[in-house]
């Protein structure tokens, strides 16, 4: 244990554990920026979270704007979360950081989906996290991220499901990152998401067991 802890510390200096905080704000941050409530806003007034599922999510955008709309949240979602980690990693690549675990591109990832669905710019009330996951997840790995994002259509679109095209692809992401031979720290960080995305879709896995949830079209 010791030889262990000797081995993170020579790598992960109080200095760069500064940084590693730094990042993890700005990735909470980035992640707050609720863009499917700023577009509704713009666009016709409304309070997104008043509407539908109150989620400020790609989903509940498509119930007030339309499917352009629905596409072009999810698409900024999923750069929202991508950028925290392409940050982190330039970083490394850069020489600027030693980062031999994946350890601060994992920690963005995971500060950016919190962000997303606690916002702190909307008394914590946000989406669900599934496009910003994605998009954290293209960032670590793009050809895992593409997979998954496969999936997700490909479920969505023969069950007419968002939230099972969401659940399905984000319950298989760990095990399609392993089969990549992603990172140990990857794989984790996509168990983790998956179990948190899992939750926040509670509501949703109720009404499909019941056969109350909406489908998407």
């Amino acid at each position: 244990m010791e030889f262990i802890f000797n081995t993170f510390l020579s790598f992960y200096s109080m200095e760069s554990l500064k940084f590693l905080l730094g990042f993890c704000i700005l990735a909470y941050l980035i992640g707050s920026i609720p863009t499917g409530y700023i577009i509704v806003k713009l666009k016709t007034g409304k309070d997104i979270r008043q509407v539908g599922s109150g989620s400020t999510g790609a989903t509940n955008v498509k119930r007030v704007l339309g499917k352009k709309w629905f596409f072009i949240v999810m698409l900024l979602d999923a750069f929202k979360g991508a950028l925290p980690v392409m940050i982190s990693k330039y970083f490394l690549s850069a020489g600027m950081l030693l980062d031999p675990y994946g350890i601060y591109a994992v920690a963005c990832a995971i500060f950016v989906i919190v962000g997303h669905s606690k916002p702190l710019f909307l008394n914590f009330k946000g989406g669900k996290s599934v496009a910003s996951g994605v998009g954290t997840i293209l960032a670590l790995s793009p050809l895992a991220g593409l997979l998954i994002a496969l999936i997700w259509s490909v479920v969505t679109y023969i069950s007419r499901y968002v939230s099972l095209g969401s659940i399905v692809a984000l319950v298989l992401s760990p095990f399609i990152m392993y089969f990549l031979n992603a990172p140990a720290a990857y794989v984790i960080y996509c168990l983790i998401a998956a179990l948190y995305i899992v939750y926040l879709h509670r509501e949703n896995i109720k009404r499909l067991i019941d056969g109350n949830e909406n489908k998407v079209r």
